[in-house]
């Protein structure tokens, strides 16, 4: 009979996103893991398998806490309300990120994806759900008139996500720490409405090569 666990999973899983997320995949070795979650290597062999093995169960861990938790809290609002709610977030979280560790699913995709294939499926199932979420969003404000239909919602909802990505890489790389505060400003939920001005110039710096935000970009007719 295997003997019940002696440590909180959750908890764990957490130290090691921290780790990984920090640190990234080739950089963090095993005895990283065990001083980050109090551990010993073969309590965390036990448990979770081998370096790569663990590193999935933390990517899939950051997923559920921080880009399905994201979709659920917006899913409930309205059409445009959850596009400026989800991009109002994504560019606090980058931009008060002090580290400048991007996003752990992003960098993941740029580091151990494209030589391994079954973590190159893992993100690119996470991308479809976030595609999927913009798609929805997208196809409620077009039948309410909320948001434009010069384009289809397909086409609407690739934009949102590849905003989405360019934001998580250019805020790690480039953060522009001198304009923190005027981007936070800048990018208030109550600010993104048709006709809004100065948001567009802070595109070109860190959300998108576009003069405008998502939000204006899916609502402008």
């Amino acid at each position: 009979m295997a003997r019940p666990r002696e440590f909180d999973e959750a908890a764990v899983l957490d130290a090691a996103v921290h780790c990984f997320w920090s640190r990234g995949y080739e950089a963090t070795s095993v005895r990283d893991l065990i001083e980050s979650t109090g551990l010993t290597g073969a309590s965390i062999y036990n448990a979770f398998g081998d370096k790569r093995a663990f590193y999935r169960r933390a990517l899939a861990h950051y997923v559920q806490e921080s880009i399905a938790d994201r979709i659920r809290r917006c899913e409930g609002m309205a059409p445009r309300a959850a596009i400026d709610a989800f991009f109002a977030e994504i560019l606090k979280r980058s931009l008060s990120d002090k580290d400048h560790k991007g996003c752990m699913l992003v960098n993941a995709a740029l580091e151990v994806a494209p030589q391994d294939t079954e973590f190159k499926e893992d993100v690119a199932g996470v991308l479809n759900q976030l595609q999927s979420f913009f798609l929805g969003c997208v196809a409620a404000g077009q039948a309410d008139g909320t948001i434009t239909t010069a384009l289809t919602a397909d086409e609407l909802a690739r934009h949102l996500l590849g905003v989405l990505m360019g934001v998580r890489v250019l805020a790690r790389v480039r953060p522009e720490r001198g304009a923190r505060g005027r981007h936070q400003r800048r990018f208030r939920p109550s600010r993104w409405r048709r006709g809004s001005s100065g948001i567009g110039r802070h595109n070109r710096s860190l959300a998108s090569p576009l003069q405008e935000t998502p939000a204006e970009a899916v609502t402008r007719r």
